[in-house]
């Protein structure tokens, strides 16, 4: 065999004894018990956990640590302060503390003990503890309050067990029993006065419901007589304002119907004067109409002289231009007669510079002529376009105005066509019936020159007087729509002059 392996298996093997060996020498203890281990090395305690113990120098005992409950019952019988032998049986809940001085200290004293024997020796302890309290207390504290003396007991009995290492976790009564009855007859006269309360109660209560049921009685008859007077007094009054509301409601109707009839002669009355007051938009509308059509007449009129002064100008300067051209025509052909007739350089030349000099003369006029033909059209132009304005402004409006009084008039008694019903409201004074609506319509129409002078701020009457001024014969071209144009007379120069 291989030496190696020979090694690694003895090594594994003397490793798994190693380990076998520990654990046979490992003493572990759960949570409820405690391991005490002594001999070398001193005492110690663990708990939950676990130590190695070497054998023949250390030696581990186990001491537990849970609960234990155990009947406290003295076989003789205890006396209370009145003297009377009663028989007490209590359980007990008592453990080792788990500090470890408290674990030491139990160590100390119940580590070799048997459980019999250490549960006789806290049982002793507590009996003795019990009996010193029902020394002090009566039967009636002892039936009727148990927890006092469970609590009384564990009070004293724990500083005698905590000197063992134990503490009580619970102490409690079971049974309190006596061999003279006492405890039995204790509550009889309780029982004969609560059974003689309970009677008595019972009678009262009974004289009470019998009382409650006669003044119940009592108070529905009165509460019942009361509803009927009641019923009678509502029914009254129901009566009455019926009768008070038919009264309002007759009342009521009577001025309704008078507030409507109020009303409708009033509803009659705006829509006359709304009428009236609408017809009084359509006429001023109208005004504005004219106004407009008149400002394009105007328009039309100043296109119109716009046009004739253009053809006039067009043909002044054409004729001049003519005349110019006929001048220096003639110029030309004057001189060349001239240059053919002279006889030498210098007649020739006299000749020439005269024929230059009148041909500049003459261009000169000529010029000078159609300026002056041209600056007298224009004015003439703007002579007639005034004239034109001077006479529109007066004659045309006023002559607007009276052609359309009647379609002002005819426009007016329209909206009074179109009504169906016309109620008249007269108050006495003045003029009744129909005769007052036709007064109301020559009202309206009497409003239209001061609607005019309100619109134009001119009034009809100065139009009419400054009518009376204008020369008939010169309301012709405005009648025609544009101005005639005056005759100019262009001047012919001819050669020579």
């Amino acid at each position: 065999m291989d030496p190696v392996l020979i090694v690694v298996v003895a090594a594994v093997a003397g490793l798994l004894a190693l380990m076998w060996l520990i654990g046979s020498l490992y003493r572990r203890v759960g949570p409820n018990r405690a391991l005490i281990v002594y001999g070398f090395g001193g005492l110690r305690i663990t708990t939950g956990g676990g130590k190695i113990v070497w054998p023949l120098f250390q030696s581990c005992q186990e001491l537990s640590l849970e609960l234990m409950s155990f009947d406290v019952a003295p076989e003789q019988d205890l006396y209370t302060a009145q003297g009377v032998a009663v028989n007490v049986e209590a359980v007990a809940q008592i453990k080792v503390k788990s500090d470890p001085e408290s674990i030491r200290t139990a160590a100390e004293q119940f580590l070799t003990k048997p459980p019999e024997e250490r549960d006789a020796l806290i049982r002793l302890v507590m009996e003795g503890h019990l009996r010193g309290i029902v020394g002090l207390l009566t039967v009636e504290q002892i039936v009727k309050e148990p927890e006092m003396v469970a609590g009384r007991v564990r009070e004293t009995v724990a500083d005698d067990l905590s000197k063992m290492g134990l503490e009580v976790i619970s102490f409690t009564i079971k049974k309190v029993m006596d061999a003279k009855e006492y405890i039995s007859n204790m509550g009889r006269p309780d029982v004969a006065r609560i059974k003689r309360e309970a009677d008595i109660a019972q009678a009262e209560a009974e004289r009470d419901t019998a009382i409650k049921r006669a003044q119940a009685l009592r108070e529905s008859s009165i509460a019942q007589a009361q509803a009927d007077q009641e019923r009678v007094i509502a029914q009254t009054a129901s009566e009455t304002r019926q009768a008070e509301a038919v009264r309002d409601l007759d009342l009521k109707r009577a001025e309704y119907e008078a507030s409507v009839n109020t009303q409708k002669a009033v509803a009659e009355k705006a829509y006359e004067i709304a009428a009236n007051q609408q017809q009084q938009q359509v006429v001023s509308e109208q005004v504005k109409i004219e106004q407009v059509q008149r400002h394009e007449q105007i328009k039309v009129a100043e296109l119109e002289i716009q046009r004739r002064e253009k053809e006039l100008a067009s043909t002044v300067q054409k004729s001049a231009e003519a005349e110019q051209r006929r001048i220096e025509i003639l110029a030309e052909a004057q001189r060349q007669k001239l240059t053919r007739e002279a006889t030498g350089q210098a007649d020739a030349l006299r000749q020439q510079g005269t024929a230059e000099a009148e041909v500049t003369r003459l261009r000169g006029t000529a010029e000078a002529e159609i300026i002056r033909a041209k600056g007298h059209a224009e004015a003439e132009a703007m002579h007639l376009k005034a004239d034109a304005y001077l006479q529109y402004n007066q004659a045309a409006i006023i002559d607007k105005l009276l052609t359309g009084l009647p379609e002002v008039a005819r426009a007016m008694a329209g909206a009074l066509g179109g009504v169906d019903k016309v109620t008249v409201v007269s108050t006495g004074n003045g003029a009744q019936g129909v005769s007052a609506l036709t007064g109301e319509v020559a009202k309206m129409i009497a409003q239209v020159p001061e609607l005019f002078e309100t619109l134009t701020g001119m009034k009809v009457g100065d139009l009419i007087g400054r009518l009376k001024q204008i020369d008939p014969v010169a309301l012709t071209p405005a009648r025609n729509g544009h101005a005639e144009s005056a005759a100019i007379e262009i001047p012919v120069v001819k050669a020579g002059e």
